[in-house]
């Protein structure tokens, strides 16, 4: 049965009722709008921290804030599965504009501080106690390096599901991409001036196999690498790109799989 990571965060909190005592209201933080965390922080970007969990070993947590105001979470219990339960929609902040609000299927708040993200309880208020630090999650380094880029676009199309999905990897060692096409999984070059948004791939080469679905998709995936000379980054969405043509193909980035 899917569990909503709210109401484990607050049986969590009721839990430790004894050693943790609610703090000031968030809301009364910063009051000058001028200087508060929505105007005047980087705030935009990716956090992830392992929140307290009532039965498990904790719960993973990725949360992503775009300066359009949409967030898309993800969250795995460790120790439980590998279900990975995601969520996407719009935010809100408080007028203090310190602390933003995901509705989701239960709202959940966030004071938002200097790269990072700090999980309060329902009423706006600061969590105490031991547990306190385990409500704190960081911010992501931007960049396209090390990350898990999952295809989900192609010429303008989207990609159908497959058995396992395209991605590639871009690792800091040697200029080296590994990566998975639709059925076979395939490694190479790349080189990546990321002051100019340049980046190009050489050398793949890819396992054999044949497989009854996703040849197409990996055929077109590898043309795509071929081809590209630039690229578009915004936040956890990458592009990849030819001259000033439509994107080649669109990626985000994965966090927990």
């Amino acid at each position: 049965m899917k569990r909503s990571i709210f109401v484990v965060l607050a049986a969590a909190a009721v839990a430790t009722g004894g050693c943790t005592t609610p703090a000031m209201k968030t809301d009364s933080l910063n009051p000058d709008p001028a200087h508060n965390a929505r105007n005047s922080l980087d705030w935009a970007g990716t956090y992830r921290g392992v929140l307290p969990c009532a039965d498990c070993e904790g719960i993973d947590t990725v949360v992503t804030l775009a300066n359009d105001g949409t967030y898309r979470t993800q969250s795995k219990y460790l120790g439980k599965d590998d279900q990975v339960f995601s969520e996407e929609g719009s935010f809100t902040w408080n007028e203090a504009g310190n602390t933003v609000t995901l509705p989701g299927r239960e709202p959940a708040k966030y004071f938002v501080g200097e790269n990072r993200l700090t999980r309060l309880a329902l009423d706006g208020s600061r969590i105490s106690g031991s547990l306190a630090e385990h409500y704190v999650m960081t911010k992501i380094t931007d960049g396209v390096i090390g990350k898990y880029w999952k295809l989900i676009e192609l010429n303008g199309q989207p990609v159908p599901a497959l058995e396992r999905e395209p991605h590639f990897i871009l690792k800091v060692e040697e200029g080296r991409v590994n990566g998975f096409g639709g059925c076979n999984g395939f490694t190479g070059s790349y080189t990546l001036d990321e002051a100019a948004s340049r980046i190009s791939f050489s050398q793949i080469a890819s396992t054999m196999m044949a497989c009854p679905s996703g040849m197409d998709v990996e055929t077109a995936f590898h043309e795509v690498l071929r081809t590209a000379h630039n690229y578009s980054l915004d936040g956890d969405r990458l592009t990849l790109n030819r001259a000033r043509m439509a994107p080649l193909a669109r990626f985000e980035a994965v966090y927990l799989r």
